[in-house]
């Protein structure tokens, strides 16, 4: 048997690929997306032959991977947490028609949040859903668990999911490899219209028969929560824990040498919970704590009216069940000494474009061409355009277009002039949520300004292929789906593209946009703001230049760093002008036209 040191999505991955999965499909997006890029690294271990896909949004993903099943092969669906509200729809109706090859959906929860928009809990949703999740502690355990997640999917014909949260998706362990699966298996898809075709008709004994499959999935002999008994001192008290909470309790039970002084039970699957469980809880046991990230799930299933968790304020609402705030809710349970944590984290340099990022130099040509603009934006990098006050919305993919038309709309109804809406929305955004918008704004006449910031890559979640790039996942080949026709066909007639590295250029597209958003007979105007990112070597080493340098005429006035906020720049406090980290700059040059003073000048110009 071979021991490798992984990190928990590269485990994960591999778990996949020893389990014969022929599908796995994905949309990136952190703390997710290296369990796909580990499946790609690792295709050559699979036995079986192997598809996988870097889908254009997580519903694609979902129902590539859901159809994969029907015929019989093993499949995966791989996103983050907020990305099951885009799959939402496929999702929902899986549970009620099943599958027939084992289905996992691996969804990739954030508490804290650390990269997401909310703290929002898959293991809830999969309870709305009627949908088996399971709640690994460890990288070597959500490994374990993909096997045999796979066999209880294939034995009662439902999709099931497996739940890892971000410190689960981002540690390391040493992990057990074993020899990948090998099935065999052939596509085999028989048309049953009754249950894949379902209408309303079929539905009621669909969900008889889900509820029927819930009863016995949560019976399960393998699936049931793990009792690490007491020895009697804290009798009639139990710990109920999950995930990677019940990980940390367990370091801290330890480290306060509490080990086995109390009945711990650790949850695998939190839902559906088995009832033979709840009822030894209510029947043994006067007092329970529940720790589990980020919602009551368990809590509420248990209906225990000694439970001291989230529902009954024992355990934060909100935020991360770190070992500190385990302390704390452990040592009100058992009656231990309070610990007094004075120490306050420092807070850090606020997350800043790179260097000679293209979206810095937009932004900066945006808020200053519309300075009293509103400026709706979406979910990447570009996020951080806000940081030049150039982004005042950012609500979920896609919808910075849409909120865009909102704003129009609602301000049209006023009379009179109506401000400048500029939307920014990166490339692989546009894809995945930006094209209805986009349609629904040129229908409805809503004049806005559309800036498309393509960087020809998935930047924030580490360079993933996009569409228009006519590269597939692994870096095979494959059609490449140019964003100017598609903005065409979706009725737009103002149609620029410009790299905004070129500023002046730049801002008269914008001007002329705005223009058009008010004439007459104007509408929607698009402009692609197209520069590659400098994280790709190839950008980089064709952009090569000396530094920017700051000249005497420097006034201090600090505009460059504080306006621009380029990582590069920052202030000499002991001699009051700006300086120049020659490391870090890559010497685009944007930030000439920022100085006032006209004291930053190209590289060996002084």
């Amino acid at each position: 048997m071979t021991i490798e040191l992984l990190m928990g999505n590269d485990a994960i991955g591999r778990g996949l690929i020893e389990a014969g999965c022929q599908v796995a499909a994905a949309y990136p997006g952190t703390p997710s997306t290296e369990i796909l890029q580990s499946v790609i690294n690792r295709r050559d271990e699979a036995v079986d032959p192997l598809h996988v896909e870097w889908s254009v949004n997580e519903k694609i993903a979902f129902e590539v991977a859901l159809a994969a099943s029907y015929t019989g092969k093993r499949s995966a669906a791989v996103m983050k947490q907020v990305g099951l509200n885009v799959a939402a729809d496929p999702f929902m109706r899986t549970a009620y028609l099943g599958v027939k090859g084992g289905m996992l959906t691996i969804v990739a929860d954030d508490p804290g949040p650390h990269s997401s928009q909310n703290e929002q809990d898959t293991r809830l949703f999969c309870l709305q859903g009627r949908v088996p999740v399971l709640d690994p502690s460890s990288p070597a355990e959500a490994k374990a668990m993909v096997a045999p997640a796979f066999t209880l999917s294939e034995k009662y014909e439902m999709n099931v999911v497996l739940r890892p949260t971000t410190r689960v998706c981002h540690s390391r362990q040493s992990v057990a490899l074993t020899t990948p699966l090998g099935p065999d298996r052939k596509s085999e898809f028989v048309p049953d219209t009754g249950r894949f075709c379902a209408t309303p008709a079929f539905l009621p004994r669909l969900h008889k028969a889900l509820n029927a499959k819930l009863e016995q999935i949560a019976k399960e002999p393998d699936w049931q929560p793990k009792l690490v008994e007491g020895d009697g001192t804290n009798k009639g008290l139990a710990l109920v824990a999950s995930g990677i909470a019940y990980a940390n309790l367990v370091d801290l039970l330890a480290e306060l040498e509490l080990t086995g002084t109390v009945d711990l039970y650790q949850v695998l699957m939190p839902y559906p919970l088995n009832p033979d469980f709840i009822d030894t809880l209510q029947n043994s046991y006067t007092k329970v704590l529940v720790l589990e990230e980020t919602y009551p799930v368990i809590e509420m299933q248990l209906a225990h009216p000694g439970a001291a968790g989230k529902l009954s304020g024992a355990v934060p609402k909100e935020g991360e069940l770190t070992p500190d705030v385990l302390y704390t809710a452990l040592a009100d349970f058992l009656g231990l000494e309070r610990q007094q944590n004075e120490a306050v984290q420092a807070r850090g340099q606020r997350p800043s474009l790179c260097p000679g990022c293209p979206h810095r130099a937009a932004f900066y040509s945006i808020k200053k061409t519309f300075p009293d603009g509103i400026f709706p934006s979406d979910i990447g990098c570009y996020t951080l355009g806000m940081n030049l006050e150039a982004v005042h919305t950012v609500h979920c993919m896609g919808a910075c277009i849409s909120q865009g038309a909102g704003f129009y709309q609602a301000y049209r109804q006023d009379g009179g002039a109506t401000p400048t809406v500029v939307v920014t929305i990166g490339d692989s955004t546009f894809f995945h949520a930006g094209i209805p918008a986009l349609i629904n704004a040129v229908v409805q006449d809503a004049r806005i300004i559309v800036v498309i910031l393509d960087n020809a890559t998935t930047a924030m979640t580490g360079g993933q292929p996009v569409p228009h790039m006519g590269i597939a996942a692994g870096g095979r080949k494959t059609k490449a789906i140019a964003i100017m026709p598609l903005v065409k066909a979706a009725g737009v007639e103002f149609i620029e593209s410009c790299d905004p590295y070129h500023q002046a250029r730049f801002e008269e597209l914008l001007r002329k946009a705005d223009e058009h958003t008010r004439h007459e007979n104007g509408g929607v105007a698009v402009l692609i703001a197209k520069h590659g990112c400098l994280m790709d070597p190839a950008v980089r080493k064709a952009q090569e230049a000396a530094p920017v340098q700051i000249t005497e005429d420097c006034l201090g006035c600090g505009q460059c760093v504080e306006i621009f906020e380029c990582p590069a720049l920052s202030m000499d406090k002991e001699n009051e002008t700006a300086r120049v980290d020659g490391d870090r700059c890559h010497g685009c040059g944007t930030c000439i036209a920022v100085c006032p003073a006209q004291a930053i000048v190209e590289g060996g110009m002084i």
